[in-house]
């Protein structure tokens, strides 16, 4: 007897993570604290399976939350994190007829050229979604909020591929910005 039972999209993106970006090991987390494993995003979001699965997961996602392409302008964060992420955001609108523009943020403005911390399409008086791949601290999305309400852009929502409930969360909020997340560490079988 064959199964018709098919893995959804969301479920394959969470076994791709599971299966590439998780290491086993003593590592030190951007907070300074050990763990006894590391989500290495970095490995499902330049991924050729995973990151497509990441664009139209995420923007389903964004959608089912009131925050589809009608509502946001753009989304980016944080170099080098968020890049691949607003990128295959931007791919996943394209591909269902929609506009989406992706921004970078830089850690600190150029000091040449035209001096800027946001490359990519101007977000003064846009709405956007700040993204992170995982957040631990909250330090990375946070930079980017500042950057992009500085520029003058409208930040509507923080959206992040793993969350491993650290207080990122409630740091991002305690800005006034929703916080939203794909998966947990119980997700990966993590807690």
């Amino acid at each position: 007897m064959t199964s018709d039972f098919s893995p959804t999209p969301r479920e394959q993106l969470r076994d791709l993570i599971a299966e590439l970006a998780v290491v086993h090991g003593k590592v030190t987390l951007s907070s300074g604290k050990e763990a006894d494993y590391y989500v290495d995003l970095r490995r499902v979001t330049l991924h050729h399976r995973a990151a497509p699965l990441i664009g139209h997961v995420l923007l389903d996602h964004l959608e089912e939350a009131g925050l589809g392409t009608a509502e946001v302008d753009a989304v980016g964060g944080l170099t080098l994190g968020a890049d691949p992420i607003a990128t295959a955001l931007l791919h996943a609108a394209a591909s269902r007829g929609q506009d989406l523009d992706a921004f970078v943020v830089r850690k600190a403005a150029k000091a040449h050229g035209m001096q800027r911390q946001i490359e990519g399409p101007d977000i003064a008086g846009r709405k956007v979604v700040v993204l992170e791949d995982t957040t631990t601290t909250g330090g990375s999305p946070i930079t980017a909020i500042e950057a992009a309400r500085a520029a003058g852009a409208e930040v509507l929502a923080c959206a992040t591929i793993v969350d491993r409930a650290t207080g990122a969360g409630e740091k991002i909020e305690a800005l006034g910005v929703p916080y939203h997340y794909l998966y947990d560490l119980a997700d990966l079988s993590l807690a």
